[in-house]
């Protein structure tokens, strides 16, 4: 059984719109890495250290900063994937899974984790996948 053009129109839309938000996130996340690299500085300042005010800037902040680019590539990929599922099958809570996702991870890592500079985007990763699993 085949779809008729206006029912596959509308899902090649929803799709494209699907991309929209984690599509602008990843192209900040590599705007960030290769600004990093041009201008030849760490901003490793900008991620999550645990328990200290310095740190709190960094729930927001840091999954936009990574270590290198492998590091980088390894939460573009999942994420790009993971969030265009979750703007795609749940586009009603996406926004607001997608923002108490960063925001929980990132005060989980800032209350709980060890004392050094976490940075990149692994946590909204794993937070989405959750919600996508269970």
């Amino acid at each position: 059984m085949s779809r008729s053009s206006d029912e596959r129109s509308f899902y090649r839309k929803k799709f494209f719109l699907s991309l929209i938000i984690p599509g602008f996130f990843t192209l900040v996340m590599w705007m960030v890495w290769i600004s990093e690299v041009l201008l030849d500085t760490d901003l490793s300042f900008l991620g999550i250290y645990p328990l200290t005010l310095k740190g709190m800037p960094g729930i927001l902040l840091s999954p936009f900063v990574h270590a290198d680019i492998t590091h980088l590539y390894n939460n573009t990929v999942p994420f790009l994937l993971l969030a265009t599922g979750l703007f795609y099958f749940y586009s009603e809570v996406a926004l607001q899974v997608f923002s108490l996702t960063w925001i929980i991870t990132g005060l989980l890592v800032w209350f709980a984790g060890r004392e050094a500079w976490h940075v990149g985007a692994s946590g909204l990763v794993y937070g989405i996948a959750s919600f996508l699993f269970f």
